[in-house]
């Protein structure tokens, strides 16, 4: 008789591999240079390959892939759309680079499914969030050390600061972006810790709770976010900066409403995060400078606005089916009236960047999904009995409304590393969304 799942030793060491990658992607500038990258498709297919032999050699059921395929189903579909374009079939102006994304979609892929098949249960739930906590807490801690000795160059990959936290990665929009994915899978397993029962005001009982809190994990996980939010700042993205505060805004007031059976402490940390970590601690580590950044803001100081107007006439000429995957940095130029202040081989707009290369239709879709997805994360929160099941949604739907704001004005989805996280999200609401159906 075929086993419902693979044995839990084998899961064990999958799911500590799936662990590590996490904390990995980012180290190597984010996995956005070719060489890591490929390290990182290597590694994800080593994983395939192991559970490739663990199903040869005790063979389980397959039928968990039913609730897998609405998940699944669309990268498959945008993996196909890059492969027609390859094979050009559908034109593509630059088909080595579309095969350079489709590679890169495969791997994505193959790690959605492995997420899907390995993190099951609520302890696989923790650890895996808990890994985002670890990652996200080391790229703070290293972009804010370096930020505050105010080096010249980073001493390992040797590169300009700019007076900017940035961590591993070499784009500082590209660390802030990771850095809000992180707060926010981090606030989710927070909120899952934090108990539901009505405390009494007493003077006993809260020293109590506050004792049991520092001595659990509650209090480092809260500490990483601190670093965290610290990084956040230093990095002086804007829009990093300004999506994390309203996603946090937009989903804390879904969950005061509607969450069943909302943690005692939803609204003390949700105003601690806005007001002591913002203000307080801000104000300690350059919340004036990002003030600064944010009034120095102009249309005529920025580029990035002309290359959206710029790119409007390549988006009419291949609305349909697009230019090809990873063309943009190519055909752009030929698009371009006059030279800017710098070298733009990004439309610094992930929507504009997918319609270019993809279409808008496919777009369009994806755009789809992630609405869907965030639906599926409410209804978990609203209907859930597990509470990691409704802490996690909480985290996958701010890193789903994080994602849509910071993609107007930045391009975080090229990341490698960005990327993959947000993936470990959205795969999160299908988990949880299935547990919850089954334990009902």
């Amino acid at each position: 008789m075929l086993q419902a799942m693979p044995p839990s030793r084998s899961n064990t060491v999958i799911l500590t591999f799936l662990a590590l990658l996490l904390i990995w992607a980012p180290v190597p500038l984010g996995s956005n240079r070719p060489w890591a990258w490929a390290i990182l498709e290597i590694a994800i297919a080593f994983v395939f390959v192991l559970h490739l032999i663990q199903y040869l050699r005790q063979p389980f059921s397959l039928n968990y892939l039913k609730w897998q395929l609405p998940l699944l189903t669309p990268l498959l579909i945008f993996q196909l759309y890059l492969a027609l374009q390859v094979w050009q079939l559908i034109p593509s102006v630059d088909p080595n680079q579309t095969s350079v994304m489709l590679h890169k979609g495969i791997a994505y892929t193959i790690w959605a499914y492995l997420l899907l098949t390995y993190v099951r249960s609520a302890e696989d739930l923790q650890k895996m969030l808990l890994a985002v906590v670890v990652s996200g807490a080391i790229q703070a801690t290293y972009g804010v050390v370096l930020n505050l000795m105010d080096l010249p160059a980073s001493p390992i990959i040797g590169m300009d600061e700019g007076g900017r936290a940035r961590g591993s990665f070499v784009y500082q929009n590209h660390f802030a972006n990771y850095l809000g994915l992180c707060l926010a899978l981090g606030l989710g397993l927070l909120m899952s810790q934090l108990s539901s029962r009505r405390q009494q005001l007493q003077i006993k009982v809260m020293l109590t709770e506050v004792v049991n809190n520092l001595l659990s994990t509650k209090f480092l996980v809260r500490l990483a976010l601190i670093v965290m939010v610290i990084g956040l700042v230093l990095s002086r993205s804007r829009m990093g900066n300004a999506a994390f505060f309203a996603a946090l805004i937009a989903v804390s007031i879904l969950a005061i409403w509607f969450y069943k059976r909302p943690p005692t402490l939803l609204k003390p940390l949700v105003v601690s995060i806005l007001v002591l970590d913002m203000l307080v601690i801000g104000s300690m580590f350059g919340l004036d400078k990002l003030k600064q950044r944010y009034a120095e803001t102009s249309f005529s100081s920025e580029a990035r606005d002309e290359v959206v107007r710029d790119s409007i006439p390549l988006l009419q000429e291949h609305w349909l089916t697009g230019t090809g995957g990873g063309s943009f940095y190519g055909i752009f130029p030929s698009y371009q009236p006059a030279p800017y202040s710098g070298f733009y081989d990004h439309a610094h707009n992930d929507y504009l960047q997918f319609a270019v290369e993809v279409g808008v239709p496919v777009t369009i879709g994806l755009g789809l999904w992630l609405l869907f997805l965030l639906f599926r994360a409410a209804k978990v929160m609203v209907f859930a009995e597990h509470k990691i099941d409704r802490g996690s949604c909480f985290g996958a739907a701010m890193a789903i409304i994080y994602m849509l704001l910071h993609m107007t004005v930045d391009f975080p989805l090229q990341s490698p590393a960005n990327a993959m996280l947000f993936l470990f999200a959205l795969m999160i609401i299908g988990i949880c969304d299935h547990r919850a159906k089954r334990a009902s």
